[in-house]
């Protein structure tokens, strides 16, 4: 693919205003995960609460999985993607008053992980349903680039985010919270400028058959199963987000920013990828290549849970965010691509809940393992457990590791 056609999907005006939406959304998560992360362990200095932090996230998961896949199937998405980053701001506003009013403190942090939770069910409805959407905005053959793109401009989110939460902080801890509400608020109004777009599908009721539709969709094809489930155990067992606060003040001996700096570390490794792969997309060996990735992954995890200063492990987080990337765009466009788009929504729905929350139950089992056993033997266990989960999924699911195209 040239250069010019890695662009062409610019061309399209809905998806301009997608991606302007969805980078804006996910900056403003960024940032307010951050000042969460860094204050809570600032607070309480157990990093037990900054694994509660994930499970908090993962909560309204489970339970909301089961109708955010029909309701991005059967209502307006955009409207979708609207409410929740509404609700988004709601919870930024009021984790504000709370700093405003001195309620950040030790023994009085039920409020904080309560507005988390919501913050978790809002984007448990808007990930599916801007996935659905992108899938609609784009002609087929554009599709794979849309993908690269989407994940490219998340990444860049990802990487600014972080940082810009760190240096926030440092200016006083109420400003990430200003900030990230506003980022909400703005996305809000991208969202409305897109095109409406009712499902083609005809109405569906909200019967058990079709809440399960896209766990059955899954079950029934092995190569989606697999990359979703082999993503599912790499990164609950293989992520180290949830620990960068300790690394950052115990271990490398820095502030806020040593915090937002090995957080976007792994994003500009993304970027990085994501933009080669959105002009030059994996045209064979797709399979191969994705388990290769995961490998990788859990070699870099381990090298950054032996680094000795931040420098070092961010080359390792560098690495590592690029692999992942690889991974992430062939999983993505596998599961897109072969999913029927009356189906996308509930395909998706279970995606996120399989994916996305693997990141925050692993952030929550990285807190409780690490106050048992402490931070690096808790990242070089993750690593370890990473590569033996690619090399059991390569002998369960071959279809999927011989995958030749997407």
């Amino acid at each position: 693919m040239s250069g010019a056609r890695g662009w062409a999907v610019f061309r399209f005006r809905d998806y301009r205003a997608f991606i302007i939406c969805r980078f804006l959304w996910t900056l403003g998560l960024q940032v307010q995960n951050v000042a969460i992360a860094w204050l809570v362990y600032l607070v309480t200095n157990d990093p037990f609460s900054l694994g509660l932090i994930g499970l908090c996230a993962f909560i309204p998961s489970v339970p909301l999985s089961l109708v955010t896949g029909p309701a991005a199937d059967r209502y307006d998405r955009r409207w979708i993607i609207i409410l929740s980053c509404a609700l988004m701001t709601v919870c930024a506003v009021a984790l504000l008053l709370l700093l405003l009013n001195g309620w950040l403190a030790p023994g009085r942090m039920v409020p904080v992980y309560a507005a988390i939770i919501l913050v978790g069910s809002a984007r448990a409805f808007a990930n599916p349903a801007g996935q659905a959407l992108m899938s609609v905005l784009v002609p087929d053959e554009e599709f794979p680039s849309a993908v690269a793109w989407n994940n490219s401009t998340n990444q860049m989110a990802s990487v600014s985010g972080p940082a810009l939460g760190g240096v926030l902080v440092a200016f006083g801890h109420t400003i990430p919270f200003i900030v990230s509400a506003s980022c909400f608020i703005v996305a809000m109004f991208f969202a409305y400028a897109i095109k409406a777009r009712p499902p083609r599908a005809e109405k569906i009721r909200a019967t058990w058959s079709v809440i399960v539709a896209g766990y059955k969709f899954i079950w029934t094809r092995p190569v989606i199963l697999g990359a979703i489930t082999l993503d599912l155990v790499a990164v609950l067992l293989g992520g180290a987000t949830a620990l960068l606060p300790v690394f950052a003040k115990d271990i490398f001996l820095t502030d806020a920013w040593g915090v937002g700096v090995l957080r976007s570390m792994s994003s500009v490794g993304s970027i990085v990828a994501a933009l080669v792969l959105a002009n030059y997309p994996l045209r064979t060996h797709v399979g191969r290549t994705m388990f290769f990735c995961v490998i990788v992954f859990g070699l870099c995890t381990i090298g950054f849970g032996l680094s000795t200063n931040i420098v070092m492990a961010g080359a390792f987080l560098l690495v590592l965010g690029a692999v992942d990337m690889v991974s992430v765009v062939i999983r993505q466009s596998l599961i897109q691509i072969e999913t029927p788009n009356e189906m996308r929504g509930r395909v998706m729905a279970v995606h996120t809940i399989l994916t996305g929350t693997s990141n925050q139950l692993g952030e929550f089992e990285s807190g409780v393992l690490a106050a048992l056993i402490g931070a690096v033997p808790t990242v070089i266990f993750g690593g370890v457990s990473a590569i033996v989960a690619a090399l059991v999924w390569m002998r369960l699911f071959p279809s999927l590791r011989d995958r030749e195209k997407i």
